[in-house]
């Protein structure tokens, strides 16, 4: 395969950095860069800008608000993003549900949800992780009982990101008991503000309240909300979950972190220390190699394969990388990326610096991001799937 760029794509890369020079604030620009914590309205004016653009849901077909790209074009985009410290797209409307309804959604419910998730009408939260079904997701607890025209729904869902901003979720819950528990699952959307809802937050070290739990109690829900068949959840889980590990890969937010820590790197004692220059070696390579492996992966989804056991392979290898940065960048800065200043991940903070140019920052990103090899399905688990689908074991 040819992995270098056309001239119409390098234009198009072109028009993306024009776009985003224009309309991408230096002030939002340095609250991702310096990881500060986004407010609800930082995310949903970033939404209405690309929407207004026509580049929000940028996988969507033509017909849906998509702006027709090809997986190339999707790919350049996201990397220029990453690169210009654009705000990533809160994905679980635009890239997690809008993909299912497309494939398995009734035409009354693409009509209603597809534009009410392009103009921010409906934030979506996604309910599928519960206390005793994490990776091991087959075995979820929540239940959804049929009450005539309505299901009955009771159970806990868990590290729900960005719940508490939510009108909607879209959630796994078990309808059979019978047979394999991936057989007994369903795929439900709910109104957050149905009685019986109670949302309570999780904070994480840092202070942030980026996930929460979902709890529901008798939670009524129109039958017209199932998508696809009842006990069909386990099939359409699977789809969802090729587009969010693919994209927790992150190639591009790889790249921009990397050159971000060779920045920082120069104005620490490391920059003279030759085996962290290879540490940063081997990182580096590992991207490239990487970038490559995505493009072959683009490259089979412009000649209509869907992503399988390959997305499993770019979310293993994409994770380790982010989380080798982030240790990257904890031993540059050494001591001084111990103190922990909470202010200082706030907008207008312009107290003492503990040390250079992200050290305020490195030790929240290096736990935080710990969570990369776990969500999405831990790399244990895409390990066993890579074993299954590619080598037969």
């Amino acid at each position: 395969m040819n992995l270098d760029f056309t001239p119409g794509q390098e234009a198009f890369r072109q028009e993306v950095r024009d776009w985003l020079a224009a309309n991408l604030s230096p002030r939002l620009a340095d609250k991702v860069r310096t990881s500060k914590h986004l407010a609800k309205e930082d995310m949903e004016g970033w939404h209405a800008k690309l929407n207004e653009k026509g580049w929000l849901a940028n996988h969507w077909p033509v017909e849906h608000g998509g702006p027709g790209w090809g997986p190339v074009e999707k790919f350049i985009f996201e990397d220029e993003c990453a690169r210009a410290h654009a705000p990533r797209i809160v994905p679980f409307g635009v890239n997690m549900l809008g993909p299912v309804l497309l494939k398995y959604g009734s035409e009354a419910q693409k009509a209603h949800y597809l534009p009410r998730i392009l103009d921010g009408t409906d934030w979506w939260c996604q309910g599928y992780s519960e206390p005793g079904a994490g990776s091991d997701l087959a075995s979820l607890k929540t239940t959804a009982v049929k009450d005539g025209n309505h299901y009955i729904v009771n159970g806990q869902k868990t590290w729900t990101t960005l719940g508490q901003h939510a009108d909607w979720i879209f959630c796994l819950v078990r309808t059979s008991k019978e047979g394999k528990p991936q057989e007994g699952i369903s795929f439900l959307l709910i109104d957050m503000s149905t009685p019986g809802i109670e949302v309570r937050p999780i904070h994480l070290l840092d202070g942030d309240h980026e996930v929460n739990e979902v709890w529901f109690t008798d939670v009524r829900v129109p039958v017209e909300n199932l998508v696809g068949a009842e006990n069909q959840g386990w099939t359409i889980a699977k789809y969802l979950l090729t587009y969010e590990r693919t994209g927790i890969a992150g190639v591009g937010f790889s790249t921009a972190a990397l050159a971000e820590l060779k920045a920082v790197v120069g104005q620490t004692e490391k920059a003279d220390d030759p085996l962290f220059a290879a540490r940063m070696a081997r990182v580096e390579i590992a991207l490239e190699n990487m970038k490559t492996t995505n493009l072959r992966v683009l490259a089979a989804a412009a000649g209509g394969a869907a992503p399988g056991a390959e997305s499993s392979l770019l979310k293993i290898k994409g994770t380790e990388i982010r989380q080798e940065i982030n240790a990257l960048f904890m031993r540059a800065m050494g001591p001084q990326a111990q103190p922990f200043v909470s202010e200082a991940l706030e907008e207008g903070y312009n107290g003492p610096q503990v040390g250079p140019d992200g050290a305020a920052y490195a030790a929240k990103d290096y736990f935080n991001n710990r969570k990369l090899s776990i969500f999405g399905g831990s790399n244990e688990i895409q390990k066993n799937i890579v074993s299954k689908a590619m080598l037969g074991f």
